[in-house]
This record gives C-alpha cells, sequence and structure tokens, in this order.
C-alpha cells in the first residue's frame, strides 16, 4: 500500500466539487432559457387564442366575449 503525499485526496475532492458546481450552473442557465422560452410560447398560445376570436364573424358568445376581453387585459397590460 502506498501512502500518498498530504493534500492529494483533498485536491483530488475539490476537483470533483468543481466539477459539480461547473454542472449546477449549466443547468441553472439551461434552466433559466426552458423558463423564457416556456413564458413566450404561453404569450403566444393566448395571442393566436385573441386573433381566432377577434376573426370569428359570428356574434361571438358570452363566455368567448368574456374570454377575448380577459385576453386583451392581459396581454397588453404587460
Amino acid at each position: 500500500m502506498t501512502d500518498r503525499p498530504p493534500g492529494v485526496k483533498f485536491a483530488k475532492a475539490n476537483g470533483k466539487k468543481r466539477k459539480a458546481e461547473e454542472r449546477l450552473s449549466e443547468f441553472e442557465g439551461m434552466w433559466s432559457i426552458k423558463k423564457e422560452d416556456l413564458a413566450i410560447k404561453e404569450r403566444l398560445s393566448k395571442m393566436k387564442l385573441l386573433d381566432s376570436l377577434i376573426a370569428k364573424v359570428q356574434p361571438l358568445a358570452e363566455y368567448e366575449e368574456a374570454l377575448k376581453k380577459k385576453l386583451i387585459n392581459e396581454l397588453f397590460s404587460n
């Protein structure tokens, strides 16, 4: 059995810790991008729904009119 010089285990553990921190920061970066992407997709979905309600030729039902007003308030208040 060979003895390692003092500090080798510490240096090895420190290297593993650094890799874990790098992975964590990479994951956090990907998660923030994913959250922004989901918010944009949700906004686009609401805009498409509003567009379809506005484009309707027939008179809107009560619930459709309420939804249209709600979407207008949500999209244009931001």
